[in-house]
């Protein structure tokens, strides 16, 4: 049975994590990021500016794209959460994985995480059908690289096979 105050080791709660279900003993300041990459070692999740401008953190919980330094671990409970370790496997490619590859489309790699599991869900939600609209869905999400452009191929390309249609005719 859960407790309802914090114990020695925090406020227990369940959450799945890549698809596999995890109970988790939380203190209640603790932000979903520091528990993915200190607690669980889950450091593909990147810490950027820490305040939910850059993106960096980006991880998708149940199928929407979050900011996790923004987001308190124990508000997680019952959730589904999605790191870019749980994206594809280094056999098995997620379609935009393999075109963020194929496009070039990071340089330092230190957003890529949170680009891919940006991008992935802007797919999902099926918003964006031109290169301004992926532009501006993305645009919570900072590259400093400047890589942006390539970024914006990659889901484009990704858009482009789910639908069927080819490149020169979706210009």
């Amino acid at each position: 049975m859960f407790q309802t105050q914090p114990g020695p080791s925090g406020i227990p709660i369940q959450v799945t994590i890549n698809g596999e279900p995890r109970r988790i003993a939380v203190q209640p300041s603790t932000t979903l990021l520091d528990l993915l990459r200190h607690d669980l070692a889950l450091t593909g999740t990147k810490k950027g500016c820490d305040h939910g401008q850059c993106g960096a953190c980006t991880v998708l919980i149940d199928g929407r794209r979050i900011n996790s330094c923004l987001q308190l671990a124990v508000m997680q409970d019952g959730k589904e959460i999605t790191t870019i370790e749980g994206v594809g496997q280094a056999s098995q490619l997620h379609p935009l994985q393999q075109a963020f590859i194929e496009r070039d489309a990071f340089q330092c790699g230190y957003c890529t995480p949170g680009q891919i599991c940006s991008g992935i869900a802007l797919i999902e939600e099926g918003h964006a059908a031109t290169r301004d609209e992926i532009r501006e869905l993305m645009s919570g999400n900072i590259c400093r690289c400047g890589a942006y452009p390539n970024i914006v191929d990659a889901i484009e390309d990704v858009l482009v096979q789910r639908s069927g249609v080819s490149r020169e005719a979706a210009e």
